[in-house]
This record gives structure tokens, sequence and C-alpha cells, in this order.
């Protein structure tokens, strides 16, 4: 179970808080990550990366539209040894079920990127259960596995589709370490951004058919691994037992 985390964003001093404020802090369960922002504002966090005394790290790729360059993304990572974590939208896994199988057979893991890619921050209650139970059952239909990641579209979230998403049993992943792979950069470009950005227990974001992705590939790999850097997927990057989430969503032991 996670506990509370009081950050201030800024050097806001605790005692200027006000009561109430303070009384909030006290009465939330900790089903979730909570930042104390200053003003006294709490927010949820989902986990961008995890405090870890090796050099584990994880990349990770949304899959929401083609295949066309999956293969060679899958050649890369077996060539290297390299596991993964695939974000996957339940049309996508519709459309593409002998990717899911194969992405699965491969020893990748698979979460959730929502049913329909739509904006989740804002929406109701019962319309982000209904996408992430679709978009899992989806997913489940064809691996037969439970999915336990959740990654909300576009990277945009909320308190209540943080507190939704825990509650349906989902850790929320973001990421510390963007590719910018979607704005179509040169395959040198997304290595170069993506190795120099890296520290011990990143999450690396990608996307399963970004134009250089798979291309950018077998450089990361290679040049992280050469670095002492090991590839997990995100749900044994995670730490078990009890854990807290900082300001920067950085996911660490409690005590």
């Amino acid at each position: 179970m996670n506990v509370c985390t009081l950050r201030l964003r800024r050097a806001a001093c605790p005692l200027a808080l006000g009561a109430a404020a303070l009384a909030l802090v006290i009465l939330l369960r900790c089903t979730g990550a909570y930042v104390l922002l200053a003003g006294g504002t709490v927010r949820r966090l989902p986990v961008y990366s995890v405090e870890r005394a090796d050099k584990a790290i994880a990349i990770t790729f949304d899959c929401a539209w083609g295949t066309e360059r999956t293969d060679a993304i899958l050649q890369a990572c077996a060539r290297e040894g390299v596991r993964a974590t695939f974000f996957m939208v339940e049309f996508w896994a519709e459309k593409y079920p002998d990717y899911v199988r194969k992405i699965d057979g491969a020893g990748h893991e698979i979460g959730t990127h929502s049913a329909t890619h739509s904006h989740m921050a804002g929406m109701a209650e019962g319309r982000i259960r209904a996408e992430l139970r679709a978009s899992s059952a989806a997913i489940a239909a064809v691996t037969g596995k439970e999915v336990k990641l959740f990654r909300a579209p576009f990277g945009e979230y909320d308190d209540r589709l943080i507190r939704t998403a825990e509650e349906e049993g989902y850790t929320v992943i973001q990421w510390d370490v963007d590719s910018l792979d979607w704005k179509d950069l040169s395959a040198s470009e997304i290595a170069l951004r993506v190795t120099s950005r890296v520290q011990p227990g990143s999450i690396i974001l990608c996307h399963n058919n970004g134009l250089h992705t798979a291309e950018a590939l077998p450089a990361i790999l290679d040049a992280l691994q050469t670095g002492g850097y090991t590839f997990v997927p995100v749900g044994e990057l995670l730490l078990q037992g009890e854990t807290t989430v900082d300001a920067r969503g950085r996911q660490r032991p409690a005590s």
C-alpha cells in the first residue's frame, strides 16, 4: 500500500497551512500517492520514476495506431534480451490480436492505455471505470492475464482519474524520459534524448509505431546496457511494500 507523502513544491513553510488543509491531509485514505503543493492544495500523482539502489530502468511503448514498425522493435528487444512494457488502447488490441499475442509471448508486460484514447482528465467516474474495464478485458481476452498498469492518454490526469484507477486495482504510470518519437525526430535525435536523460529508476516513453523509434532502439539499448543499466518491465521496476511518491513523481520507500 502506498502512503501519503507531504512535499512542498516551493519552499513554503508547513506552519503556514490552514487548519482545514492539515485536517484534509490527515484524513486522506492512503490508497495512492499525494503531494501537498504550496498553498495547501493536495494532489494525487502517478509514478514517473522509481528510486532504485541499482541501475534498473524500464522502456515503454504506447500502442494506439498501426503496427508497421512493431516487429522491428520486438526484434531489437529480443537481440538485446530486453523486456519492455507495452500500454495498449482497446481498439488497438482488438484490431491486432496477433500482435498482442506476439508481445505477450515474447515476455513483455502489457498495460492498458484506455479504451478510446480520449482525454480522461475531467471525465466522469463511471466513464473512467468503463474505459479501464473494457480495455483490460480486451487485453485479457487474448493473453489470459490480469492487467495491473494504466497509462493515461496524452499523459493527462487529475485526482479523480488516479483515484478511480487505483480503486480499480491499477498502478498509474507516467514517465520521466520522453523520447519525443511522436514528433518524428530522427533516430539519432531520439537516441540522444533518451540516453542523456536516463537515471536509475527511469521510465522511458516511446511509441510502437513512431516513425524512427525502431531505428533508434538498437543504439539506445546498447548504449544504456553498456553503461550498466538493466531493463525490466515497469511492474518489476516498481517498489514493493509501503511506498511514497514525492513531488517529482518518484516512487520511494515509505521509511
